[in-house]
């Protein structure tokens, strides 16, 4: 313990004696002064999922993994695959399929209407 606190005092010495501006060109820091330099953007907005995670160098959405063929899932997250998971779209065929379910999956022309029994 006592190496690290004499060579961080060396250090504090050595920025105290010397002026403010040298202080900062020697500080070598990947903190806030590395954050001013971030001018460009890695993503862009991805066509399949629309979001903001398509990685213009690698072509490819850190999201839905576009441009593959299958959807991009991993089974580690229940939240992830309740996102993803099937009745988050339109289900433009599954809803229909549902609607036949509870009829009973009847096919060719309609039943006729029932009379009314008059009282």
């Amino acid at each position: 313990m006592s190496n690290i606190f004499s060579a961080y005092s060396a250090k504090t010495i050595s920025v105290e004696t010397s002026s403010i501006s040298a202080a900062i060109d020697l500080k070598k820091t990947k903190g806030t002064s590395s954050f001013g330099k971030r001018r460009n953007k890695t993503h862009t907005l991805c066509r399949r999922c629309g979001r903001s995670s398509y990685h213009i160098q690698k072509s490819q959405c850190a999201q839905c993994g576009y441009p593959a063929a299958k959807l991009r899932s991993y089974h580690w997250s229940v939240k992830a695959k309740r996102r993803k998971t099937t009745g988050t779209g339109r289900m433009r065929h599954l809803k229909i399929v549902r609607r036949r379910f509870r009829n009973g999956f009847k096919e060719g022309k309609p039943t006729p209407k029932k009379a009314v029994a008059s009282s």
